[in-house]
């Protein structure tokens, strides 16, 4: 009987499975907090994450979200008057672009057309008779000059024409068509070398309130300095969208109006060397 005990002990403990060893003291079982046992026992929905909370640095603030109008309107009064001096001269700069622009266009094509029917008159009285066509031609303003002067010559009755009085007239009326076609040009050259020192004062006077507010508040936050150094870069970037068109249209235009001018004297010298012909070959 005893036999029979100890072999159904024994064939009990070789077929018991090894996990049942866990109890033994040799093989300790980690405790879990109370605490984080108690959570883990709640709903599964705990598990999902949390959305992430924004810091306060994070948080959108006015220069964020504020346009280039809102900094405008927002701007000392310096800058404000800077900015509105420059807003007014590149108003005034691109008015005078366009005017002298049409301008010299038509007196370009004016005297192009008129020097073609001039060369294929007959003469002078028919060449005459069509400046009415032409009126912002300055080679047709020059030739009216000459021309009446040329008629007055011959109305007094003293002779042959004095080249030296035609030139005179010539001369004049070349003048006065210039002037004319100059008229508010060099506005282009004082805004184009002015405007972006102007910007550059209101550059200047924004850095300035932005030191005040960094030994004000005590701090470099650029929240606290940025409103102050975008006014300045404001200012200058409008003194320079004034002074880069009316810089460039200047340039353009002292062009044109060389070419226009030596058109005019070319054609003075013709029109005194056709005059000294006729009067040679007139009869006496």
């Amino acid at each position: 009987m005893r036999r029979l005990v100890v072999s159904t002990l024994l064939a009990y403990a070789l077929l018991t499975p090894s996990w049942s060893m866990v109890g033994d003291p040799g093989f300790p079982i980690p405790t879990i907090p109370p605490a984080l046992a108690q959570a883990s026992a709640g709903d599964d929905d705990s598990a999902v994450a949390a959305p992430p909370i924004v810091s306060e640095d994070f948080e959108t603030t006015g220069l964020e979200a504020a346009t280039t109008w809102a900094l405008i309107a927002d701007a000392d009064l310096v800058v404000q008057g800077v900015i509105l001096v420059l807003i007014l001269f590149s108003v005034l700069s691109w008015a005078i672009i366009l005017q002298r622009f049409f301008l010299l266009r038509r007196a370009w094509n004016q005297s192009i057309r008129f020097l073609d029917l001039f060369w294929k008159c007959d003469s002078l009285e028919e060449a005459r008779s069509s400046l009415a066509a032409y009126p912002d031609s300055p080679v047709a303003a020059v030739f009216e000059a000459g021309f009446d002067e040329l008629k007055k010559i011959g109305d007094q009755g003293d002779g042959p024409p004095r080249l030296d009085n035609v030139a005179r007239a010539l001369r004049k009326a070349a003048s006065e068509s210039l002037t004319r076609l100059e008229r508010w040009i060099p506005f282009l050259a004082s805004c184009g070398s002015a405007a972006p020192f102007i910007g550059l004062f209101g550059t200047v006077w924004g850095i300035l309130r932005a030191f005040q507010e960094i030994g004000i508040r005590g701090t470099t936050s650029i929240a606290e300095v940025g409103p102050y150094i975008s006014e300045a870069l404001i200012a200058t970037a409008v003194g320079l969208f004034a002074a880069i068109p009316a810089v460039m249209f200047f340039n353009y235009f002292a062009t044109r109006l060389k070419v226009i001018s030596a058109e005019i004297n070319h054609f003075t010298y013709d029109f005194l060397n056709l005059v000294e012909r006729h009067e040679r070959t007139r009869p006496s």
